[in-house]
């Protein structure tokens, strides 16, 4: 199981489903200066550009990788979260994806001088959509969406590697449990596995982050608890991928980090996006 190859003529599929509600204006993590719009909008936007290196082949973009993210908020509206030329498409093509930002944005990295410094250097920086924080939190319906996407998406590509759902959000919904919904899309699948749905809690309180737990032990609340029930066990490849990135993930490691900081949640995306046989 999760091993097929992930190629062109059998590409994988991506779904993020994003918190766009009222209290991701909050502060991330006790942080006065920092607002977890603010950063679920660059991690994504990150995240999109990666993928889209991963599948350059000197000019061209190989569609290795089929795209959705969904966004949640405004109450009950639950959308496709792209703007500009993409607004309103769901499952799309990475080449697709990569060749129509909604604009570029140029801005600053530290990066290492060689003598023990760093030096800043201005960056091209692609983005597709915008931060936004509105309304209430309606995840079990972006649940139900990306279970229809993917039982789309599985009938088209039966042999394929499974698609993955990860879902950003600061913890509580206001549409009734997700939970029932979180366990119906893993009930879907390709004939290579289970879909797979991953979980990342930014939550406004102040607290150590827990990273790829095998257990809901030490989980501060009620709301990261039930997101880590909802989430899916990494597949063995992942798990020694996030071993090499030095982070914790023994026997029974579920796709769930709570209060991590971008880079560490960029390194977690990087393992639920990357499967072990992409040619």
């Amino acid at each position: 199981m999760y091993s097929a190859e992930i190629s062109r003529k059998n590409p994988g599929c991506f779904i993020f489903l994003l918190d766009q509600s009222a209290s991701m204006e909050d502060p991330f993590g006790g942080s006065s200066e920092r607002r977890k719009a603010d950063e679920l909008a660059t991690i994504i936007n990150k995240l999109i550009h990666n993928l889209s290196i991963r599948c350059a082949k000197g000019d061209s973009i190989y569609d290795y990788f089929h795209v959705a993210v969904i966004g949640y908020g405004q109450d009950t509206v639950v959308k496709s979260a792209f703007d500009g030329p993409l607004t309103g498409k769901d499952l799309i093509p990475i080449s697709e994806l990569a060749n129509n930002p909604l604009r570029i944005e140029d801005r600053v990295k530290k990066q290492d001088d060689g003598n023990g410094g760093l030096v800043e250097q201005s960056v091209k920086f692609p983005l597709w959509f915008e931060a936004k924080h509105a309304g209430g939190t309606p995840m079990s319906s972006a649940f139900k969406m990306g279970a229809e996407m993917v039982q789309r998406w599985v009938a088209e590509h039966p042999k394929g590697f499974p698609p993955i759902v990860i879902n950003i959000t600061d913890g509580e919904a206001t549409d009734g449990d997700p939970v029932p919904e979180a366990k119906a899309l893993c009930s879907l699948g390709s004939d290579d596995g289970a879909t797979l749905v991953f979980n990342i809690h930014l939550s406004s309180a102040a607290g150590n982050p827990i990273e790829l737990p095998a257990s809901d032990e030490g989980l501060p609340d009620k709301f990261a608890k039930q997101l880590f029930e909802m989430s899916s066990s990494l597949t063995p490849f992942m798990i020694g991928r996030a071993k090499e990135l030095g982070m914790p993930a023994g026997d029974g490691a579920r796709g769930f980090v709570f209060n991590a900081q971008p880079v560490q949640v960029i390194q977690f995306l990087d393992i639920g996006t990357r499967p072990a046989n992409l040619r």
